[in-house]
C-alpha cells in the first residue's frame, strides 16, 4: 500500500446537482413536453409518482452547498466530484437552446463548487445531439474551472435526425479534445431505449441503467474509439453496468465473428483503460468488478443524494472486504491521482 493512497482524502466521484436556471431556460419549449411524455412512457406512472416526492425532499442537498457539505461530513466524504443531474441533458434541444443549456450548466456547477473549492470539483455538460458544438462547450466547461463533462449513453437526433451513439464519427473531434486536455468524461445514462418493456417495478432504472452503460461502453470499445484515443479519461457510472462482469461474451464474439472485429484487441483489454465507480449495490459484484478491471481503475461513487445511490459509500466499500491496499485505492487514492490532488 502506498503512503499516498492511505493518506488520500475520501473522494466521491458520483454526486449530483440541480440547477434551476437550466430548467427555467427550457420551460415552455415544445420539445420539453415531448421529452417528458417519453419519460412517462419509459418509466411508467408508478415510478414517476415515487420519483417526484423523492427528488423534492432532496432539493436542499442538490442545491445548497452548505447542506451538501454537512451530508458529506456525515458520510465521511472529504471531496465530491459534482455533476449536473442527468435530467438536465435536454438532448431534444436545438442548437441555440442546447448551447444555452450547457453554458448555464457549466457556469452553475462552477459557481456551486466555488463555495467550497477545496472540497467540491465539478463536471459540466456538452450537447451530444449536436456533435459540432461539443468541443466548444467542453472548452467552456474547462474555462470555468471544471474538470470535464458528464454525458449520457447516446442522444436522440434533434428534429428526427439520426441518433448519435458514442461510436458516431461526428464525435471524433470531441474525443480528441477531451484526450488532448485531459478532461474527465463521466458516462451516466439517462433513460433506456427499451421503453415500455421496462415501465413497471422501476425496471427502467434497475435494468435500464446497467443495460445502457453496457451498450455505450461496447460502442466505444468495438468501434475503435478507444484505439484512436487511448488517453481518454472516462469514468463509467454504476460500475459500468453489465459489461465488466460479462465481458467474456464480448471477447468470444471478437475472436469468432469478423463483424465484431471493429477494435484492435480483445474487448476485455480496454476495461483497464477506463475508470468505474463502485456503486454496484453488492459486495460480491464489487469484488468481481475489481478483479476484472483492477483496483486502480475503480473509484468511490454514491449517486448522491438520490434513492438509488447510497448514503454510506464507505460502508458499502468496507462490505467488500478488500485488502487494505485496494480499499484505500478505491476510497480515494485513485481519484486523488486522477484529479491531481496528490
Amino acid at each position: 500500500m502506498t503512503a499516498e493512497a492511505s493518506c488520500a482524502p475520501t473522494i466521491d466521484v458520483h454526486a449530483h446537482l440541480l440547477l434551476p436556471e437550466v430548467e427555467e431556460a427550457v420551460a415552455g419549449h415544445p420539445g420539453l413536453g415531448e421529452a417528458r411524455a417519453l419519460d412517462v412512457r419509459r418509466n411508467g406512472p408508478a415510478a414517476l409518482a415515487v420519483s417526484g416526492p423523492m427528488v423534492g425532499e432532496r432539493v436542499p442537498r442538490l442545491t445548497d452547498a452548505a447542506v451538501r457539505l454537512a451530508a458529506m461530513d456525515a458520510a465521511g466524504v472529504d471531496v465530491q466530484l459534482v455533476s449536473p443531474s442527468p435530467n438536465h441533458y435536454h438532448y431534444w434541444a436545438g442548437p441555440r437552446l442546447a448551447e444555452r443549456v450547457c453554458g448555464l450548466a457549466n457556469e452553475g456547477t462552477a459557481a456551486h463548487c466555488a463555495k467550497a473549492p477545496d472540497r467540491l470539483h465539478g463536471l459540466g455538460l456538452v450537447p451530444l445531439q449536436h456533435p459540432d458544438l461539443a468541443v466548444a462547450l467542453l472548452d467552456h466547461a474547462l474555462d470555468q474551472g471544471l474538470r470535464g463533462v458528464e454525458i449520457s449513453s447516446h442522444a436522440p437526433g434533434p428534429g428526427g435526425t439520426r441518433e448519435v451513439e458514442l461510436s458516431d464519427r461526428r464525435l471524433g473531434p470531441f474525443w480528441a479534445r477531451a484526450e488532448e486536455t485531459g478532461a474527465l468524461v463521466l458516462l451516466h445514462p439517462f433513460g433506456c431505449t427499451l421503453d415500455e418493456r421496462l415501465n413497471q417495478w422501476y425496471l427502467s432504472n434497475t435494468v435500464g441503467q446497467p443495460t445502457e452503460n453496457a451498450v455505450a461502453l461496447s460502442h466505444l470499445i468495438f468501434s475503435g474509439v478507444l484505439d484512436r484515443h487511448p488517453g481518454l479519461k472516462l469514468i463509467a457510472a454504476h460500475g459500468g453496468g453489465y459489461l465488466p462482469t460479462h465481458i467474456g461474451r464480448s471477447d468470444h464474439a471478437w475472436r469468432v465473428r469478423p463483424d465484431a472485429r471493429g477494435c484492435a484487441h480483445e474487448p476485455s483489454s480496454y476495461l483497464e483503460r477506463l475508470y468505474f465507480d463502485s456503486l454496484v449495490h453488492d459486495p460480491h459484484v464489487l469484488r468481481a468488478l475489481i478483479g476484472t478491471v483492477g483496483a486502480d481503475r475503480v473509484l468511490l461513487g454514491s449517486d448522491f443524494p438520490f434513492d438509488m445511490g447510497t448514503e454510506d459509500p464507505l460502508g458499502a466499500l468496507r462490505a467488500a472486504e478488500l485488502p487494505d491496499q485496494d480499499f484505500h485505492a478505491v476510497r480515494g487514492g485513485n481519484a486523488a491521482a486522477l484529479l491531481n490532488l496528490v
